[in-house]
């Protein structure tokens, strides 16, 4: 949906270390959408917001009507599990996944999937490339949150800090105020998408011309193992 988000209004220098894409994959972008358009399933997106923003927000919206499981390779997804929605995070090799609960997140890291939140706002995200508090890494963000729960109760203890640290967290906190605002995922981006009209629609005949036309191997046997799972 473009470059641009609200977070690059918020932040100028957001994901501005990252490289432009490859001249052979900017293509790809608009093929990816014709095929699953022709496959029957359904895009979304909005321009001003990121994907994790829409699939946030498309969580919190169906959680009321199903248990929600999020398939991804973004741990920053991590932040939106509770009772109804986990999260599937793929790992290395085809098929591999973790499966997260909130249970399991908790157990695994000692604070609340929405700490992570300000967790992220502590140490920053190269990635993203917002800064965080200079001088706090992934180990001291983890253990304040795990002591503090959250960065306002932490900022309220600031004085229990060693002098170093009181240090990095004044000197940092316009961008720790900040980077807390970029770190969140935004689970109320304005989309309306009732749940009954995201289910796969596909049409073999269209699925198949498609896949022929791209030159995917194996056309029929995976038409037909769709249609048994009631892809039609």
């Amino acid at each position: 949906m473009g470059s641009q988000t609200y977070r690059n209004e918020l932040f100028q220098d957001y994901k501005a270390n990252r490289g432009e894409a490859p001249v052979e994959l900017i293509p790809q972008f608009d093929l990816a959408k014709e095929a699953t358009e022709e496959l029957g399933i359904m895009n979304i997106g909005v321009k001003g917001f990121e994907a994790d923003d829409c699939i946030g927000t498309l969580a919190s919206i169906y959680q009321n009507e199903a248990h929600v499981t999020v398939l991804t390779g973004d741990k920053d997804l991590l932040q939106i599990l509770n009772e109804q929605v986990t999260v599937a995070l793929m790992q290395k090799g085809i098929g591999n996944y973790k499966h997260y609960t909130k249970a399991l997140f908790e157990e695994e890291m000692g604070i609340s999937p929405k700490a992570l939140i300000d967790m992220k706002a502590l140490m920053g995200d190269a990635s993203d490339n917002y800064p965080g508090v200079k001088g706090i890494g992934e180990k001291t963000a983890l253990k304040f949150i795990q002591t503090y729960q959250t960065i306002d109760r932490l900022l309220e203890n600031v004085h229990a800090l060693t002098a170093a640290q009181q240090k990095k967290m004044q000197a940092g906190l316009e961008d720790l105020k900040l980077s807390r605002i970029l770190a969140e995922i935004k689970c109320d981006v304005p989309l309306s998408c009732p749940i009954d009209e995201t289910k796969i629609k596909m049409d073999p005949e269209r699925a198949a011309a498609m896949l022929r036309l791209h030159q995917i191997k194996g056309i029929e046997p995976m038409v037909n193992r769709l249609s048994q799972f009631g892809i039609s």
